[in-house]
């Protein structure tokens, strides 16, 4: 596959809820961009939630896709996360947790039960908030020369790019986002200027 640098996420938090037998699936979808968040969100939910049986999730990170994991808290293997999961799949969602919180009703729901209980949950929650589109953005670190600053503000300007830090001294830095299509063009342009570095410093 050719790498596309635009990528589909939500735009704000959600929430869906699916019935069966008793049992009430609550699904939350949250955007985010690290697994650090995680955590933090579970918890909330737990101290919401203090009777609920189980907090089951899956998440997918990165705008290629590559990061997804998910968990069953204690549901039987593969009725739980892997449902969720396969949700964000199906919508082609990233940088996206969701936490299926479940209440039992006390009537076992079986495999299929299941399964179709998380998987309904999240779409519910999917369809409840914005699916957007973003583009895949490279952050670059420029080091010059006071001397050069007309030249690479010309660049900026020109290739409308988006500055995210500065420090202008005798030596300046600058940081700016180039979306990952239009890199090759605006690295090659700050190339021509003599005495300026570019450093990559990561995607987002």
């Amino acid at each position: 596959m050719l790498f596309s640098d635009t990528y589909q996420t939500i735009s704000r938090a959600s929430e869906g809820i699916f019935r069966d037998k008793g049992s009430k699936f609550i699904a939350y979808a949250y955007p985010i961009n690290n697994e650090g968040e995680i955590k933090d969100l579970l918890a909330k939910l737990r101290a919401e939630h203090t009777k609920a049986r189980h907090f089951c999730w899956a998440l997918r990170l990165t705008p290629d896709r590559s990061v997804h994991k998910f968990n069953d808290d204690g549901e039987p293997s593969g009725t739980a996360g892997r449902p969720i999961l396969n949700a964000l799949l199906s919508a082609d969602v990233t940088n996206i947790l969701v936490v299926v919180v479940r209440y039992f009703g006390g009537t076992l729901l079986g495999v299929p039960g299941l399964i179709n209980a998380y998987k309904t949950a999240t779409v519910e929650a999917l369809n409840e908030t914005e699916i957007t589109s973003k583009t895949v953005n490279d952050v670059y670190e420029l080091a010059f020369d006071y001397l050069m600053m007309n030249d690479v503000m010309r660049i900026i300007k020109e290739e409308q790019l988006n500055i995210l830090s500065q420090e202008f001294d005798l030596q300046c830095t600058l940081k700016f986002e180039v979306r990952k299509a239009h890199l090759n063009q605006v690295i090659s342009k700050f190339d021509k200027i003599e005495g300026v570095k570019t450093k990559y410093i990561g995607t987002f």
